[in-house]
């Protein structure tokens, strides 16, 4: 395998690596409602980067780096966590406006390419981080 595949998509191949595949969704799932429910708070104003989605997206990410997972899922993971954020924001926050007119603006274009640029960021970092945490450890267990 090479060494660009091996980053990308993770050095394991097992049975537990496909259930990681269900992080992003998860992910997602939990931002979501823990925006709707209260849980996670807007702070007010416009809001470029959704502290709490961003935090629970990098822990997401830095757990699955630290199982040897690679960037696409911790970027997918920080990018659920985002777009779970931006779900609630849209389809219940937005209560003046049709179902259709909630769903056109969060699908817009230029709002998910910009939770994209957000999640490589973020999850390059995680992915480091949790890598970097993960070799670390291999060395004190030795």
């Amino acid at each position: 395998m090479s060494l660009a595949r091996r980053v990308l998509l993770g050095s394991e191949r097992t049975r537990s690596h496909r259930r990681r595949l269900l992080v992003p969704p998860l992910v997602f799932l939990a931002s979501f409602a823990a925006y709707a429910v209260g849980l996670f708070a807007v702070s007010g104003g416009v809001v470029f980067l959704p502290v709490d989605a961003a935090a629970l997206g990098v822990l997401a990410a830095a757990a699955l780096a630290s199982r040897r997972s690679g960037l696409v899922l911790a970027w997918a993971s920080v990018y659920g966590a985002l777009l779970g954020s931006t779900a609630d924001h849209y389809l219940l926050g937005l209560s003046g406006r049709s179902l259709g007119e909630r769903v056109v603006a969060f699908l817009s274009p230029d709002g998910l390419v910009f939770l994209g640029v957000e999640a490589v960021a973020l999850g390059t970092i995680a992915w480091v981080v949790g890598t970097l945490a993960a070799i670390a450890v291999e060395r004190l267990r030795v």
